[in-house]
């Protein structure tokens, strides 16, 4: 059964750093796409970075762009979102999902759509 839980969140000043990560259960990067989403209560989900090709192939919404970095573990079946610089305005509950590989590379991995399997989602607290 497949299962994404996520690890990591906690509270942080502006301009400190975080890791989070996603654990999968009977999934991996190789042929499928694994992306890191934002949440605010009453606001739709944020699509913040996705990685697909067994690692290879990774893209960055411009929000964070230069400040995250999605990256896999070794045996592929962890994803870690590296978070720098961290502003206010990500304060949010973090979650992982996964889906078809196709998603990535069309670039819908953020559409509200995306998300076979999704994590129950960590959340994440920056003060200024």
């Amino acid at each position: 059964q497949v299962q994404l839980v996520e690890l990591g969140g906690g509270s942080v000043q502006a301009g400190g750093s975080l890791t989070l990560s996603c654990k999968m259960t009977d999934y991996t990067t190789v042929d499928n796409c694994i992306g890191w989403f934002r949440r605010l209560p009453g606001k739709e989900r944020e699509g913040l970075a996705a990685i697909w090709n067994g690692g290879h192939s990774t893209t960055y919404a411009d929000s964070v762009k230069g400040r995250f970095n999605i990256s896999q573990g070794p045996a592929k079946n962890t994803v870690y979102l590296q978070m720098n610089s961290l502003k206010p305005e990500d304060t949010g509950k973090y979650s992982c999902a996964a889906d078809k590989v196709g998603y990535c590379r069309d670039g819908y991995w953020k559409f509200s759509l995306f998300g076979d399997y999704e994590g129950q989602g960590t959340q994440v607290t920056v003060s200024s």
